[in-house]
Protein backbone atom coordinates (compact mmCIF):
# COMPACT_ATOMS: atom_id res chain seq x y z
CA UNK A 1 0.00 0.00 0.00
CA UNK A 2 0.83 3.69 0.47
CA UNK A 3 2.82 2.97 3.81
CA UNK A 4 4.90 0.47 2.25
CA UNK A 5 6.26 2.20 -0.78
CA UNK A 6 7.33 5.64 1.69
CA UNK A 7 9.05 2.63 3.59
CA UNK A 8 10.47 0.89 0.73
CA UNK A 9 12.71 4.77 0.34
CA UNK A 10 15.27 5.07 2.28
CA UNK A 11 16.68 8.30 3.14
CA UNK A 12 19.28 7.48 1.01
CA UNK A 13 17.20 6.29 -1.63
CA UNK A 14 15.25 9.75 -1.19
CA UNK A 15 17.75 11.86 -3.04
CA UNK A 16 17.64 10.27 -6.06
CA UNK A 17 13.97 9.90 -6.00
CA UNK A 18 11.91 10.20 -9.39
CA UNK A 19 9.13 13.56 -9.39
CA UNK A 20 6.66 10.28 -8.96
CA UNK A 21 7.98 9.43 -5.68
CA UNK A 22 7.15 12.86 -4.65
CA UNK A 23 4.05 13.31 -5.29
CA UNK A 24 3.16 10.14 -3.98
CA UNK A 25 5.10 11.34 -0.87
CA UNK A 26 2.72 14.71 -1.02
CA UNK A 27 -0.46 12.68 -1.83
CA UNK A 28 -0.29 11.08 1.75
CA UNK A 29 0.85 14.05 3.64
CA UNK A 30 -2.22 15.09 1.86
CA UNK A 31 -4.64 12.07 3.13
CA UNK A 32 -3.14 12.13 6.75
CA UNK A 33 -4.19 15.92 6.84
CA UNK A 34 -7.20 15.54 5.65
CA UNK A 35 -8.55 12.66 7.67
CA UNK A 36 -6.88 14.35 11.01
CA UNK A 37 -8.77 17.75 9.58
CA UNK A 38 -12.52 16.17 9.94
CA UNK A 39 -14.07 17.99 12.66
CA UNK A 40 -15.26 15.01 15.82
CA UNK A 41 -19.57 14.89 15.07
CA UNK A 42 -20.50 14.63 19.50
CA UNK A 43 -23.49 12.47 18.55
CA UNK A 44 -21.78 9.86 16.83
CA UNK A 45 -18.67 10.09 19.50
CA UNK A 46 -21.17 9.43 22.75
CA UNK A 47 -19.15 6.41 24.13
CA UNK A 48 -18.42 5.78 28.00
CA UNK A 49 -16.28 8.27 29.51
CA UNK A 50 -12.64 7.24 28.98
CA UNK A 51 -13.39 5.91 25.79
CA UNK A 52 -11.04 7.24 23.18
CA UNK A 53 -12.30 9.29 20.55
CA UNK A 54 -12.31 8.50 16.73
CA UNK A 55 -9.37 11.23 16.16
CA UNK A 56 -7.42 9.61 18.92
CA UNK A 57 -8.00 6.10 17.27
CA UNK A 58 -6.57 7.07 14.17
CA UNK A 59 -3.54 8.98 16.08
CA UNK A 60 -3.05 5.56 17.46
CA UNK A 61 -2.92 3.81 13.83
CA UNK A 62 -0.46 6.34 12.80
CA UNK A 63 1.53 5.56 15.66
CA UNK A 64 1.44 1.40 15.30
CA UNK A 65 2.34 2.19 11.64
CA UNK A 66 5.41 3.86 12.12
CA UNK A 67 4.04 7.24 10.09
CA UNK A 68 4.78 9.60 13.12
CA UNK A 69 8.29 8.52 12.58
CA UNK A 70 8.34 9.17 9.34
CA UNK A 71 7.16 13.03 10.19
CA UNK A 72 9.48 13.00 12.38
CA UNK A 73 11.94 12.10 9.55
CA UNK A 74 10.60 14.38 7.15
CA UNK A 75 10.25 17.20 10.00
CA UNK A 76 13.55 16.64 10.75
CA UNK A 77 15.83 16.17 8.03
CA UNK A 78 17.84 19.41 6.19
CA UNK A 79 16.75 17.97 2.57
CA UNK A 80 12.88 17.59 3.54
CA UNK A 81 12.34 21.52 4.05
CA UNK A 82 9.59 21.39 0.74
CA UNK A 83 7.55 19.23 3.10
CA UNK A 84 7.93 21.82 5.92
CA UNK A 85 4.20 23.23 6.03
CA UNK A 86 2.66 19.94 5.80
CA UNK A 87 4.08 18.41 8.76
CA UNK A 88 3.50 21.38 10.84
CA UNK A 89 0.23 21.53 9.91
CA UNK A 90 -0.52 17.55 10.62
CA UNK A 91 1.41 18.04 13.63
CA UNK A 92 -1.36 21.15 14.44
CA UNK A 93 -3.93 18.82 13.78
CA UNK A 94 -2.40 15.85 15.97
CA UNK A 95 -3.02 18.00 19.19
CA UNK A 96 -5.97 19.69 18.29
CA UNK A 97 -7.88 18.53 21.30
CA UNK A 98 -4.92 18.59 23.86
CA UNK A 99 -5.18 21.04 26.71
CA UNK A 100 -1.79 22.97 26.62
CA UNK A 101 -1.91 23.04 30.61
CA UNK A 102 -2.11 18.98 30.69
CA UNK A 103 0.25 18.56 28.16
CA UNK A 104 2.79 21.05 29.65
CA UNK A 105 2.13 19.19 32.86
CA UNK A 106 3.25 15.74 31.74
CA UNK A 107 6.87 15.79 32.50
CA UNK A 108 5.36 16.57 36.01
CA UNK A 109 3.98 14.66 38.99
CA UNK A 110 4.14 10.82 39.43
CA UNK A 111 2.99 10.42 35.30
CA UNK A 112 5.68 12.51 34.44
CA UNK A 113 7.95 10.12 36.79
CA UNK A 114 6.73 7.30 34.59
CA UNK A 115 7.13 8.59 31.44
CA UNK A 116 10.77 9.77 32.04
CA UNK A 117 11.29 5.86 33.44
CA UNK A 118 9.70 4.62 30.05
CA UNK A 119 11.89 7.05 28.27
CA UNK A 120 15.22 6.17 30.05
CA UNK A 121 14.08 2.52 29.47
CA UNK A 122 14.02 3.01 25.74
CA UNK A 123 16.86 4.96 25.30
CA UNK A 124 19.18 2.32 27.30
CA UNK A 125 17.24 -0.29 24.81
CA UNK A 126 18.35 1.67 21.85
CA UNK A 127 22.06 2.01 23.04
CA UNK A 128 22.45 -1.75 23.64
CA UNK A 129 21.02 -2.61 20.24
CA UNK A 130 23.35 -0.11 18.32
CA UNK A 131 26.07 -1.66 20.48
CA UNK A 132 24.88 -4.84 18.87
CA UNK A 133 25.10 -3.69 15.44
CA UNK A 134 28.41 -2.11 15.91
CA UNK A 135 29.52 -5.49 17.04
CA UNK A 136 28.24 -7.19 14.54
CA UNK A 137 29.70 -5.08 12.00
CA UNK A 138 33.36 -5.26 13.34
CA UNK A 139 32.74 -9.44 13.34
CA UNK A 140 32.13 -9.31 9.69
CA UNK A 141 34.87 -10.40 7.15
CA UNK A 142 36.53 -7.79 5.47
CA UNK A 143 37.38 -8.30 1.88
Amino acid sequence: GLWGALTALSPQDWEQRQEEDTLLIERILLLIRNVLHVPPDPTEEQGVDGDASVHDRVLWALHVSGMDDLLKFLASAQVEQQWALHVLEIISLMFRDQNPEELGALGQGPAGAEHREDTQELEMLRQRELAEKRARALQRPSR
